[in-house]
């Protein structure tokens, strides 16, 4: 089931977005706005432990990622890896660092293209080599006194910003509740038209309780910004009320069902596949995803804000001030209620167990995130001016598609359209998209790894977990070579023996999902007759390869 819990999460500050902007790996949600999309959601483990797993997967532990920068000269791709680690069974330490490498290719390329100098000195390429804006540094460390309790503490630091980013976050999980206390300075909040928000300091408090078995659910919270929010774009645009400096107090509730209209429930003899050899134990690749179904499910809950301090006339002194941010027309009342729901319904078809073709999922939410908003809207009709809508006021639909690709690989879609008349037509026009695979690790029963690109963001992450390259020289003939080397190089080319030519294979494999491998092999050959003393291709194999673990070296070859 798509997440029902986001339309609660998303009214307070502590709802977590994927982002490789930071070292991280995470960013907030703006309260109050259109809720996250879930492929948006960020993973409950910390980035800096995702970085060890994940790195044993590449080439010298180095994860690609892409997002881009305010300064052009850095380019959007970074390679991201973890330097030290320590870990005991209640205490985790790691040193992380981040390399941006196309402002260090351009700046050498342009001393070897400069025409006042020939050839550039050693120091001159050191200075490039060690420019700080090149770098990202972090360190995180968690600490857990108890089996319910724990302490984190993340600071890192940005070449191309003067500043550092801390943040520190204490949970505790109670029999029915949990709290959570998180600080940072700055935090980095995503807005829902993908505009990134750094915000000098921000506090909150939470108290969430866990659902009971009637569905009903309540949160508390305290909140308190301070400092002017800071545009990362640079553009000059409006800043989220609920980010100008103030201390909010909020409440939300929600009750939540779901009823199946039919499921086949999975035993545990469904697990057991009879083969020639014999028995065999395999469980689905996710657990969560084990059982064809049809189901609908549905939120509806209400929230209530009570704002302390002046919150926007503190903003409106600066106004005029501040360049890139306008709060002059930023209004927030001091006291504030609303209501809020979702409806989801989804279907499942395959039981993610076999290798190929038992997985099709698709979800499809419509989501209210305002109902004061959208009711305001339905009585004003069209009179009300764009410059003052409220975003909150559209219903939004929001599809998920998954399709096993092969294996534990799944192919997913996420979309959302927006049901807005003023564009012309009465359809739902796209307002963002997130695409992903996802593999699935059997072992851990709903563990994943995940490789995601938003292009509304501009943003994505990368995971392989098997790179190999293999280079081969090859003389065919060992009198043909050196009778080569011996004669003329002037002697006629009609009768010349095709094997007196040195070869070069190169075969290069990178892991696509565990039992899918890309496969490319090449061969150069090595002739000094052309003009240039280069090796030339000669031939070229492109291939995918997929490995039967229970063959042990069986594969089928495309």
């Amino acid at each position: 089931m798509a997440r029902m819990r986001t339309a609660m999460d998303s009214a307070f500050w502590d709802s977590d977005v994927a982002t490789p902007r930071v070292l991280e790996g995470v960013a907030k949600a703006v309260p109050g706005e259109p809720f996250p999309m879930d492929a948006a959601r960020s993973s409950r483990v910390i980035r800096i432990q995702q970085v060890s797993f994940l790195g044993n997967g590449f080439p010298l532990g180095i994860i690609p990622s892409y997002f881009p920068t305010s300064s052009k000269d850095s380019g959007s791709l970074s390679f991201l890896s973890l330097f030290l680690k320590h870990a005991t069974s209640n205490w985790w330490v790691g040193f992380i660092g981040q390399f941006r490498p196309k402002k260090l290719l351009s700046s050498i390329k342009a001393e070897f293209t400069n025409e006042d100098t020939v050839f550039p000195s050693f120091k001159d390429v050191t200075k490039h080599v060690l420019e700080k804006s090149l770098y990202s540094f972090g360190i995180s460390t968690q600490f857990s006194p108890t089996p319910s309790t724990f302490i984190r503490w993340n600071t890192e630091s940005h070449g191309e910003e003067k500043r550092r980013r801390h943040k520190m976050m204490l949970f505790h999980k109670l029999t029915s509740h949990d709290i959570t206390f998180e600080a940072a300075w700055p935090q980095l909040f995503i807005d829902h038209k993908g505009q990134h928000w750094d915000v000098p300091e921000s506090i909150s408090l939470d108290l969430l309780s866990l659902v009971s078995e009637s569905g009903f659910r309540y949160r508390l919270g305290l909140h308190k910004n301070s400092g002017r929010p800071d545009a990362l774009s640079g553009q000059i645009v409006d800043a989220p009320t609920s980010l100008l400096p103030a201390l909010c107090a909020k409440a939300a509730f929600s009750f939540e069902k779901s009823k199946d209209f039919w499921r086949k429930v999975q035993t545990r003899e469904d697990a057991i596949e009879k083969t020639d050899r014999g028995l065999f134990w395999r469980p689905s690749y996710d657990v969560r995803l084990n059982e064809p179904h049809s189901a609908i499910s549905g939120i509806i809950g209400g929230t209530c804000a009570a704002w302390f301090g002046n919150h926007a006339s503190s903003m409106f002194a600066e106004s005029k001030e501040c360049e890139g941010i306008s709060a002059s027309t930023k209004k927030k009342s001091s006291l504030s209620a609303d209501l809020f729901g979702s409806v989801c319904y989804t279907i499942q078809h395959g039981n993610f167990r076999k290798f190929y073709g038992d997985l099709t999922r698709v979800d499809a939410r419509l989501d209210i995130c305002s109902a004061s908003a959208f009711a305001k809207r339905i009585f004003d009709g069209s009179k009300s001016s764009k410059m003052t809508e409220d975003p909150n006021s559209y219903p939004r639909i929001n599809l998920i598609f998954q399709q096993q690709v092969g294996g534990p690989i799944v192919f997913r879609l996420d979309s959302r359209f927006l049901l807005d008349s003023s564009f012309g037509t009465h359809k739902p026009h796209m307002k963002d998209l997130i695409c992903s695979f996802t593999y699935s690790f059997r072992l851990l029963q709903s563990g994943k790894a995940v490789f995601w690109y938003s292009p509304k963001r501009k943003e994505g992450m990368s995971y392989g977990d098997l790179t190999r390259v293999d280079a081969r020289l090859d003389i065919c003939s060992a009198s043909a070579f050196s009778k080569r080397i011996l004669d003329d190089y002037e002697s006629s080319k009609g009768i010349e023996d095709p094997n007196s030519h040195p070869r070069i294979n190169l075969i290069f494999q990178q892991q696509v999902g565990r039992p899918i491998v890309f496969r490319l092999e090449s061969r150069f050959l090595l002739d000094s007759s052309f003009e240039k003393h280069r090796p030339h291709m000669e031939d070229l194999i492109c291939n995918f390869t997929y490995s039967f673990k229970l063959l042990q070296s069986g594969k089928a070859v495309l």
